[in-house]
């Protein structure tokens, strides 16, 4: 992966409300209006496509987009009405636990055999099945752990402690050959995918672009530092038993020496890092601000109702052997591991 390769460039827009958040950061034209934004389908690919395009203006940007662009004020009035829209849809459609200890115990059941993504791709998955996977959750896979660490300035004590801990180890423990997001893109070079940066983001369904979007929506926010805590508490404590599985798929599959590294590796680091998110980032949390409580429920729950989302599409177009994908993926490249 060559981290210096130039900027994405902008995709095609989805809706009006993307086309005009496109055209405007191309310099052709206005952004949309308030009111357009409001009336978008919080979870459709119009909104969730140009919210994407906001938030990674705080990540590399695009091609050919002044950097000016981050803190355009009215941009970023645009964002906040559609961060207002996707927000209180999440609030009202989220089904909520009554207490943080009930989400975080559900996080500890295992979904009925079968029933899961990661089930069906270590189970009957196929090649094909893989690569649009992969090709998915490369939109964070390729910057895994960097909307996490916007909470580090928010946090102090243990939790910020614990906290850097874990993004030290998401971050390659100072070894730039072992960032993760370098290790996803050596999975992707086994898959015979391209690792360019945003490569797939054209590709990606509404479902897709809605996970990544709570990520950036909760780090980017103080006032949702502890919902982003509940995210982060939901990836870490998920990831070992399903990266068990993608492993197995891999392996099953022959999909190579990396492909199978990056999940493997995920299920030691991430048993470790269930523990120290659980007990220390949430517990120092929990003992500086109490009250944050019911935000990282939220934040555990927004994150499975949205997981939720993606895996129906998944499953539902796989099980009827389509593709989950907006475009084909390219024909893959030979690759010997």
């Amino acid at each position: 992966m060559n981290d210096h390769r130039p900027e994405p460039e902008l995709p095609p827009a989805r809706g009006p409300v993307s086309a005009a958040v496109v055209a405007a950061l191309r310099g052709t034209g206005p952004l949309p209006r308030v009111e357009e934004c409001a009336a978008a389908d919080p979870y459709g690919d119009d909104l969730q496509l140009a919210l994407y395009l906001c938030y990674e203006l705080h990540y590399r940007g695009f091609a050919d987009v002044s950097p000016d662009h981050e803190w355009d004020p009215g941009l970023l009035r645009v964002r906040a009405a559609l961060e207002g829209v996707f927000l209180s849809a999440l609030r009202a459609d989220t089904p909520g636990h009554d207490s943080l200890d009930d989400a975080l115990g559900a996080l500890l059941v295992e979904p009925v055999q079968g029933t899961g993504v990661t089930h069906y791709l270590c189970e009957e998955g196929e090649r094909w099945q893989l690569r649009e996977y992969a090709a998915q959750r490369s939109l964070y896979h390729l910057k895994e752990a960097d909307p996490h660490a916007w909470v580090l300035p928010r946090l102090w004590g243990r939790a910020k402690a614990a906290m850097a801990a874990v993004e030290f180890d998401e971050f390659g423990g100072g070894r730039a050959e072992r960032v993760h997001a370098r290790l996803f893109a050596d999975l992707m070079t086994d898959l015979g995918l391209d690792t360019a940066y945003g490569r797939y983001l054209d590709a990606a369904p509404a479902e897709m672009l809605a996970t990544v979007n709570l990520m950036s929506l909760l780090g980017l926010h103080r006032a949702l530092r502890g919902a982003l805590v509940g995210h982060f508490a939901s990836v870490e404590i998920t990831s070992s038993p399903g990266s068990r599985r993608l492993a197995e798929a891999m392996r099953r599959t022959g999909a190579g020496r990396a492909a199978e590294f990056f999940y493997d590796e995920h299920v030691e680091a991430d048993a470790v890092h269930e523990q120290v998110v659980r007990h220390e980032v949430i517990g120092g949390l929990l003992d500086e601000e109490p009250r944050l409580a019911a935000d990282i429920a939220f934040g555990i729950d927004a994150t499975e109702y949205l997981e939720d989302r993606l895996s129906w599409r998944l499953l539902g177009r796989w099980r009827d052997g389509t593709s989950s994908l907006r475009a084909p993926l390219e024909r893959e490249t030979t690759h010997i591991t």
